[in-house]
Order: structure tokens, then sequence, then C-alpha cells
């Protein structure tokens, strides 16, 4: 499974070698998923693996290196490791006999970086009992939940699930409607969805379909049109819709066709406010208006896509924003959540695309270099927005509702 791929939440695995952790995976799973083996350092790269956690529903296991690994290739593995955190929504710390030291006091700090919850296993339980002392103090000290376990003999097995459960952000499983806080029952939204090059050959790309399901959900109308329809659409279409939604390229044709007193916004920024970071996003966007000659820019592409000759991300939006800036810019793309080919700093800008295909755990940690570093960060939609006039109207729907209008606009 390719790492970002999956918007199921995610459970990291972590710890040192041989304290269990693929036994974990596979206890956890009820199923052999995970190769298990007494030679430490079995596990060498993150390993993904799906199940059902009741409570939360699907979820990803991520089986990970020991991090207590040595040599050059050791190394590697932990920094593998310790990358795959940019991935979870929780953490499980695997220890073993009553051992807590500097190893796992650094995966701690690392889960603190990335703003990973975390829970701590003490595993093979039927060799070593968990001592009470231990326990007392390192719940008091990191405030989480240390839960003795034995993954070849899992008798506490629901105690094990419920603490996955309970420690698990309400976040990473259950997300909030999409439109639904825009719309009253009956109300009828068109979506401007354009059939070009890019569109998968006989069906819709994700989010049209996910803001469909979305208004179906919240007992309202969907009505769906390309862009050349729009128009005639309009004339003829009782009632009013309360809502338009556009793909990003068109907005300036949904612009022009929707009158100015009915909402309109698009896919990527419905996106953006449902599960990336919104906030950020509305303070980087005007940050367009500062880019200068030889700045460099940077589109990131939450997955991997056949290329296509205009290509929204590596063609249109840098071409878009050299018409608007009419500076000479430079453009690097980095698709799926591979590692950037300079350090974040020597950013100007970092667009990210909507992020259909990923957690917003993944989307916020894919961006929490850039904030960290003071880099602005925006979205492909506003982006596009902006450069096109109409990011005021665009983000309108949402901002108010955030009450966040006065500050960022």
């Amino acid at each position: 499974m390719a790492k970002g791929r999956e918007s199921k939440p995610h459970i990291g695995i972590f710890g040192r070698r041989n304290n269990g952790k693929s036994s974990l995976i596979n206890a956890l799973a009820q199923q052999d998923i995970a190769i298990v083996s007494d030679v430490p350092g079995t596990t060498t790269d993150p390993v993904r693996k799906s199940m059902e956690i009741p409570g939360i529903g699907p979820a990803i296991l991520v089986d990970t290196a020991g991090i207590d690994d040595i040599g050059e290739l050791g190394e590697k593995r932990v920094g593998r490791s310790l990358k795959a955190l940019k991935t979870v929504d929780l953490a499980v710390l695997v220890i073993t006999n009553n051992v807590f030291g500097e190893a796992e006091k650094r995966l701690v700090e690392a889960f603190k970086r990335q703003d990973v919850p975390f829970v701590i296993f003490h595993n093979k339980a039927d060799q070593q009992e968990l001592e009470t002392s231990i326990r007392k103090q390192l719940e008091a000290r990191y405030q989480t939940t240390v839960l003795p376990f034995c993954a070849v003999n899992p008798l506490n097995l629901e105690d094990a699930i419920a603490t996955l459960r309970k420690a698990m952000p309400e976040t990473a499983y259950r997300s909030r409607s999409l439109l639904g806080d825009l719309l009253n029952y009956g109300d009828l939204v068109v979506l401007i969805t354009p059939i070009d090059t890019e569109a998968p050959e006989g069906r819709l790309i994700l989010p049209q379909v996910q803001a469909i399901r979305d208004i179906i959900d919240n007992d309202c109308i969907a009505v769906v049109v390309k862009e050349r329809e729009v128009d005639a659409l309009m004339k003829k279409l009782q009632p009013r819709p309360s809502l338009v939604v556009t793909d990003s390229q068109v907005f300036l044709k949904a612009d022009a066709s929707i009158p100015a007193d009915i909402p309109l916004t698009s896919f990527s920024i419905m996106l953006a406010r449902h599960k990336g970071d919104f906030e950020n996003y509305l303070k980087g966007t005007p940050k367009i208006d500062d880019l200068k000659d030889g700045d460099r820019v940077l589109l990131l592409e939450s997955c991997t896509h056949h290329v296509a000759c205009d290509d929204i991300g590596r063609v249109k939006i840098p071409r878009w924003m050299n018409q608007y800036t009419g500076k000479k810019l430079d453009y690097e793309v980095v698709a799926g959540l591979s590692d950037l080919p300079r350090p974040i700093a020597e950013y100007a800008l970092v667009v990210q695309c909507g992020g259909c295909m990923i957690t917003q755990k993944q989307i916020k940690s894919r961006l929490k270099d850039s904030v960290d570093a003071g880099v602005p960060v925006t979205n492909y939609g506003m982006a596009i927005a902006f450069m096109h006039g109409i990011y005021h109207r665009a983000v309108a729907p949402f901002v108010k509702l955030e009450k966040t209008d006065e500050d960022y606009l």
C-alpha cells in the first residue's frame, strides 16, 4: 500500500527491536499479517495492514522497524520509522521487561513534535509482569495509558482495543459534513463539473462524488452540470440554488454565470475547510502578492497520477501564477508524501492540493514544517480563486461560519 493513499485512520506501532511489535499487529488484527521472528530487525520498512476496530471502523495498522536499529542501514530504517509519524493518527509505544530508556524518551519527543497522541503497551507480560511503580510513573509523566499485554496469548485483547478506541482522536475517523452546515432541508446545490482530459473515463473525480453523497446525506438536492451548460441551466432552474460548487479550473466562468447573491465556492476549497489547514491557508493565500522574481514555489500533490498535457498542478497553476504576479518564478512539484528536494525554508510559497486521498492528519503534518518555518501555505482552489480575483466570494461561505472573515478578508 502506498504511503499516503489511504484516508482511513492510521495507527503506528513503535518500539525497540524484538519487543513484539509485529506480534502485536497480528494480535490486534487477529490474523498473521506481519512477519514474526526472534531475530532482531526482522521488520525493515513500515508495513501497513487494514483492520476493523469496533467504535472506529476501518483503520490502518503500521508496523515499523526497531527504533534501536544499528549500523548505516539501521539508521535508514529508523529514519523511515520516524517518517511514518507524519502519516499516523495514533502511536502505540511497545516496551518490554519494564525498560523505558533513552530510545523510548526520544520516541515520545518525536510523537510530541508531530502532535501524535500515544499509548504504551508493555508486551510479553507473560515473561515479565509490568511493575506497578513503573506503570504509575509513566502514566503520571506522560498522561497516557500504560497497558500490560501479551501478544502471543492476548487475554485482554478487548482492553487493548478499548485503549486504542479511547486514545484515537475523533477527527481521525468521524469527519464532519462537507457542506451540511451551509444547507437546510431540501436545498438545491449545483455542482459544476468539467469533463476534460484529467477526468477519469466514465466517472467523476472523488471530491465531486463526495460532494454529491454529502448533499444527499443532508436531505438536499444535487444538480450536476458541465460548465458549458451552466448559463442555460440558471435561466430555467427553480428553485434557485442555495449553493454552487465548481471545479476550480472554471472559476471565472462560474463567477460570471452565477448571480452574486448565490454563494459560490469550489471542490478544492470545500476540502480545504473540511480537512486541510484552512486557517493557515487563509493567512497564506494573500502572500501570493508578495512573490518576487526568482522565488521558488512548491506544489504538493498528495497522490500520484498520470500527468496530462494541461495538468492543474504542473501546468495551469504555474501559468496563472506567472500571469498574475508578472514575476519569473521557479516551480517544484512533489507527488505523494515523498521527501522534499530541498529545505522548506528555501521556498517562498507552498501550494497544497485538495488532499482527497489522505487524512487531515497527513495534510497538516505535511504542512507543519512550512508553517513552523513561516513559509506561507495555500491550497489549489484558494490560490486559483485569488489569482482570478474572486477569492473573497469563494471563501465567504466558510469564512463566515468560522468567524474569521474580519481577520482575513
